[in-house]
């Protein structure tokens, strides 16, 4: 049986395969309410050339708009890659309650491989988090990217 976070986790992996369908890293993220998905987003640094354009970005963005107002504090977020420092930033300012990740990022990962801005006491809102829901999955997509990426450009 599936579980409602692998359900949803599958959902932010195929955006993160369009993601890497554009050339860009892949990662997918989508925002749930009341059991549905309201929100995608992914990866499109490239496409838009901006440093802004990661995939908890354009969800959080779209999710706003859907409720009505920036605090979006009935919802989850499922990002295949735990979250980078703005990102993480992002999700405390929305007050997302529940943080749902992928697999880890120990290169720039803000939610506890590095830092965990989702949990800092000394903010007004802190996060939930559940990590290593299809991890696998997750991972390997990262890591085939970066292979094909190393060899198209030696």
């Amino acid at each position: 049986m599936v579980s409602e976070d692998e359900k949803f986790m599958r959902q932010a992996l195929k955006l993160a395969k369009k993601a890497a369908d554009n050339d860009d890293v892949p990662i997918g993220c989508v925002i749930v309410y009341d059991g549905k998905v309201i929100a995608r987003g992914y990866n499109r640094r490239n496409i838009d050339k901006s440093s802004l354009a990661h995939a908890e970005i354009a969800a959080i963005k779209k999710a706003s708009k859907v409720i009505g107002d920036w605090r979006l504090e009935d919802c989850t977020i499922y990002i295949t890659l735990e979250p980078c420092q703005m990102c993480a930033g992002a999700i405390v300012q929305a007050r997302i309650p529940r943080c749902v990740i992928g697999c880890m990022n120990p290169k720039a990962g803000c939610a506890g491989s590095i830092i965990n801005i989702l949990d800092i006491k000394e903010f007004n809102h802190q996060v939930e988090i559940k990590k290593g829901v299809l991890e696998e999955e997750c991972s390997a997509l990262l890591k085939n990217f970066f292979i094909k990426l190393r060899q198209k450009n030696k």
